[in-house]
């Protein structure tokens, strides 16, 4: 069993990108961890359905046949840390199949990536650049990590 972040590009921004990839080395000390980067789609001679349907295809591929998908949407359901964490930890527990975080690109998730969730998470009624979604599930999933071992990062 794995927990799997599946996500649109790579993270421009520098320091953005040392502060994702700070934190999945992180998680990764807690929990079984995989990282899955789907290519961009141009959007230069696209609709902005067109971008999420073709980016919605490869986060689906990504996500695995069988993993549980979890969409990372505004539209989602709050949790707090500690609800987020005991929920990895039942899942790891539990062990049925892969679990997959999907973040969407510039233009958010498809249709097909919203129907194929199990659930959709949401980390704010805000909405955020995908960057910064992926680098908060990115903390949240330390943060998750610590709690579940009474590590005192949680305060």
């Amino acid at each position: 069993m794995k927990f799997r972040v599946v996500a649109v590009g790579k993270p421009r921004a520098q320091n953005i990108a040392a502060a994702i990839e700070d934190y999945e080395t992180r998680a990764a000390r807690y929990w079984p961890l995989e990282i899955r980067e789907v290519r961009e789609e141009p959007a230069r001679a696209a609709t902005a359905d067109q971008v999420r349907e073709r980016e919605g295809e490869r986060l689906l591929a990504a996500a695995g046949a069988n993993a549980m998908i979890v969409a990372c949407d505004a539209s989602g359901e709050l949790r707090t840390s500690p609800e987020l964490a005991a929920w990895m930890h039942a899942e790891r527990e539990r062990a049925l199949r892969d679990v997959a975080f999907v973040i969407g690109g510039a233009y958010g998730l498809s249709p097909a990536v919203r129907d194929a969730a199990s659930q959709r998470l949401s980390f704010s009624r805000f909405t955020f650049p995908h960057e910064l979604a992926r680098l908060l599930l990115a903390e949240q999933l330390y943060r998750a990590g610590t709690i579940v071992r009474g590590e005192p990062y949680h305060k």
